[in-house]
């Protein structure tokens, strides 16, 4: 993508629905900051770019360069993190524009799975086509990223992602 920063932004954020109106709200400054950081007047503080990268759905690399990192990586045997300091983030977005969060410590699934939990019953919606065990077998095999993604006929999404 040879788009320039402002491009990104402004793509990104109707992508997810928002206004520079919405978006300015929601990092807590003017809209017309928003409005001149989309039109590369000027660019948004190094401090906000966690914050922004996140209320537009992609990661700050693929903010800054508009290029997409792989979903999924293995990580090496000798870097990967214990299971201790992993979590699995389920990212649900309804076709009403509801959106859910839940993020759950890896030993905390593996301790619901141990005790006959079920990830429905973990996250209290209709997530049953998820294997959970499958999702806790890739992650102690060292996969990190989005290891599921589903898009639903209703058009809702849901993404696990381990990190």
């Amino acid at each position: 993508m040879n788009e320039t920063l402002g491009k990104r932004i402004a793509q990104y954020r109707k992508e997810q629905g928002l206004t520079q109106e919405n978006l300015a709200e929601r990092l807590g400054i003017s809209s017309q900051a928003v409005s001149k950081w989309e039109t590369d007047q000027t660019c948004p503080d190094i401090l906000l770019l966690p914050q922004l990268s996140k209320l537009l759905g992609v990661s700050v690399d693929t903010l800054l360069t508009g290029e997409c990192s792989p979903t999924v990586q293995l990580i090496p045997e000798g870097n990967r993190k214990p299971l201790e300091q992993l979590v699995m983030h389920i990212i649900m977005n309804d076709a009403s524009g509801d959106k859910m969060r839940v993020n759950l410590p890896m030993v905390l699934v593996r301790a619901a799975l141990e005790i006959g939990l079920s990830l429905p019953q973990i996250t209290g919606r209709g997530l049953e086509n998820i294997d959970l065990e499958k999702v806790l077998q890739m992650a102690e095999m060292g996969l990190s990223g989005t290891l599921v993604e589903m898009d639903e006929a209703n058009g809702g999404h849901i993404e696990v992602v381990v990190d």
